[in-house]
């Protein structure tokens, strides 16, 4: 193990920044992290075990014990119950002999529940040691196990593949891109490497202007102007500035990154590229969600070939003096990393809690440099942008929202997948893309963080001006139970996810989903509805990220636009009910010494 360790540790040249790649090696060997390592890392990187500790803890994938030889992660998202999770995880636990997130009896097969893993188009879906398994089935399950229970390499599993780049040599995989509609950016006609040498035939700052004069938002939710940020950085003084390509996806519903990863790696790098390019950078990172480590030699590849054409390195496409490279850095689950802060201080090696702003990460962002963070989806578009001009961008879209916008549609509708339309499209007419009848109850936008509209809502538009999204649609059908199967799935994904740094992100959650799940046991009363509004109104206000600021939205604005629903769950002829029921709490007890609970 010694040996190991430190031949892991010499591959990243003794750099304690790059701990979660350490960490991730030394899982991958290992199958967990063995706890005489943690000592050992400590040391050789000059850091102290609680820096190890720390960061070994935080995150989903990382564990100190063995977890089974196979380790089977079974997405519990909405969308993944909404499509039949209950049977195929029964089906699991009777096949394996075990409880999901109980303790692996023989070794073999250790059986975990995780967060949305970006298949919601394919659901229900399982990682297994690090391979996606997508539209599982009770028969698909039986003969996984058989599988597993014989030996067989993870591999050997898998003899169906998806469609594009997912059927490669370098890929083989059984995910599909479910590509529904094509646009005009994006989508469109690609010509590899034309959008960066014009731009190095610009000065960066043209490059910049040109970004700017396209308009274009950052299409990861926030909407920040992607010029001005570009500009901000560029100005800040540092000893290097970098780019960061934030492709975590971690948002519940989303799952169109993957498909760009798949099928447009180049376009990204060389959105990177650019953009390293215009703020003076000489390195980029490619943050890469632990879910799709099944793209790693896929991508890995394509940044060998972009070097070896000349696209990275040292003056690229002949430019003097640009030298510019792109590594990949690996999450280990973590949905919070997904904020910028937290991104950057899980790229450092760290726990990923966000930071608190100002300075923001253009003026002091990785390693204390100036940095830009943008997501996949913003850095493909500027390729684009750069090669036909910021004004051709801006003759799509709306008045404030420019482009295109990529959506991932999943849920109660004919035909889940990514479709990329204008901005100012209206919802109504995006539901009738993806194929979903008249019998909807409501549509999730933006993901949990984001609105959950009802059909009076159908008429307005996806757009920054009136119903913002990062790329997250879930259709909901009448059949669903809105409170119980969405919203308090919602709330736990969130309180899972939280970072626990902020008092009312880790605290105000908790309580507000017990407040839920008082008046789902039909015990509350009218008061607990002004308590979730006025707590929610506070996490808004009182958290540092944008995890904490909209952790109340899945409850907040269903009682807002489906106020009926929890009105017609409330006790009506009592001001005040605290949902603790004595004689319940103390049956078990009174069993055990033989004792009459109301004695």
């Amino acid at each position: 193990m010694k040996t190991n360790v430190n031949s892991i540790i010499g591959k990243y040249n003794n750099d304690k920044t790059r701990l979660m790649d350490i960490l991730i090696d030394i899982q991958a060997e290992n199958g967990f992290i063995p706890s005489e390592t943690i000592d050992e890392v400590a040391g050789l990187l000059c850091i102290s075990k609680v820096d190890v500790e720390q960061t070994l803890s935080f995150y989903h994938f990382f564990t100190d014990k063995p977890r089974g030889e196979y380790q089977v992660y079974l997405n519990n998202s909405a969308v993944a119950n909404m499509m039949g999770r209950a049977e195929i995880a029964k089906t699991f636990e009777e096949e394996v002999g075990n409880r999901f997130d109980a303790a692996n009896q023989n070794g073999k097969i250790g059986l975990y529940s995780t967060a949305c893993i970006g298949m919601n188009d394919q659901e229900p879906s399982a990682i297994i040691n690090g391979k996606v398994f997508t539209q599982l089935t009770a028969d698909k399950v039986k003969a996984i196990v058989a599988d597993m229970k014989a030996g067989k390499a993870i591999e050997e599993m898998n003899n169906e593949y998806g469609d594009g780049q997912n059927a490669s040599e370098l890929v083989k995989s059984m995910v599909l891109n479910n590509i529904r509609k094509r646009g005009k950016v994006l989508f469109s006609e690609y010509n590899p490497a034309e959008g960066l040498k014009k731009a190095l035939a610009m000065t960066p700052e043209e490059v910049i202007e040109e970004v700017k004069k396209s308009t274009i938002r950052g299409r990861g939710g926030a909407g920040f102007p992607t010029g001005l940020k570009w500009d901000f950085c560029r100005r800040s003084e540092g000893e290097a500035h970098y780019v960061l390509c934030n492709a975590d996806e971690g948002e519940p519903g989303t799952f169109k990154e993957r498909v760009l990863l798949t099928e447009y790696p180049q376009l990204i790098f060389e959105g990177m590229t650019i953009a390293g390019y215009a703020i003076g950078a000489n390195e980029g990172i490619l943050y890469l969600r632990s879910e799709y480590v099944y793209l790693k030699e896929y991508l890995e590849h394509i940044l060998q070939k972009l070097r070896d054409e000349n696209l990275l390195g040292n003056n690229i496409a002949g430019k003097d003096g640009f030298n510019y490279d792109i590594r990949i850095q690996f999450g280990a689950g973590a949905y919070v990393c997904g904020e910028e802060s937290a991104l950057i201080e899980s790229a450092e090696g760290k726990r990923g809690e966000p930071r608190n702003r100002p300075p923001f990460p253009v003026q002091k962002g990785y390693l204390d440099q100036p940095t830009v963070i943008n997501n996949v989806e913003t850095l493909c578009s500027v390729v684009k942008i750069i090669q036909k001009g910021g004004d051709w961008f801006t003759m799509m879209g709306s008045k404030e929202s420019a482009g295109t916008k990529l959506l991932s549609i999943s849920g109660d509708c004919k035909y889940p997948g990514v479709y990329e339309i204008e901005w100012g499209t209206r919802v109504r007419d995006v539901l009738e893309l993806a194929g979903a009848d008249d019998d909807i109850q409501a549509v999730q936008i933006g993901g949990p963080s984001g609105a959950c509209v009802s059909s009076k809502d159908f008429k307005r538009n996806i757009s920054f001006e009136d119903l913002p999204t990062g790329g997250s649609l879930i259709i909901i059908g009448k059949e669903r139970n809105l409170l119980k199967d969405i919203v308090a799935n919602f709330t736990d994904f969130f309180i899972e996810e939280s970072c626990g740094s902020c008092v009312p992100c880790r605290a105000l959650t908790v309580i507000m989903k017990n407040k839920l799940d008082k008046i789902l046991a039909g015990k509350g009363v009218q008061s607990d509805l002004a308590d979730l509004e006025n707590w929610g109104a506070k996490m808004k206000i009182a958290n540092r990220c944008g995890l904490g600021q909209t952790a109340a939205n899945p409850i907040l604005t269903t009682l807002k636009n489906f106020r009926e629903k929890y009105e017609e769950l409330l006790i009506k002829d009592r001001e005040f009910e605290t949902g603790f029921d004595l004689e319940a709490a103390v049956a078990e007890s009174c069993e055990v010494v033989g004792r009459t609970p109301n004695l």
